[in-house]
């Protein structure tokens, strides 16, 4: 079960943004859950600029086979031209939790 679920992490510019994604990808049944981390800076390169951002960060949990759907709809909800969406396999997890995410995305046709 390990090898179908995943992580996908996301920064977003706001906690508004932030649940609205969440939200829309909870009620969708894409997700398991989404954990809203505030306090992050994200320094990074941007059209030849260096930029320094205070964000958010979406820790989504979700599986694998959903993914190409998770990532189209995060990209139609996210105000950025370029958002990190970056899927992290997960290779082992407490089979409690690994079964929870699974049941709690049943009902979305791979």
């Amino acid at each position: 079960m390990a090898s179908e679920a995943c992580v996908v992490l996301c920064t977003v510019p706001s906690e508004e943004v932030g649940v609205t994604i969440a939200r829309a990808l909870l009620d969708e049944r894409l997700v398991a859950c989404v954990n809203i981390v505030p306090g992050v800076r994200s320094l990074y390169r941007y059209k030849g600029q260096l930029e320094d951002e205070r964000e958010l960060l979406l820790v989504i949990k979700s599986r694998r086979a959903l993914y190409p759907r998770l990532e189209a709809r995060v990209r139609m909800l996210h105000p950025y031209q370029v958002c990190e969406v970056l899927l992290l396999e997960v290779g082992a997890g407490a089979e409690p939790y690994l079964a929870w995410i699974a049941s709690e995305t049943a009902d979305v046709v791979d």
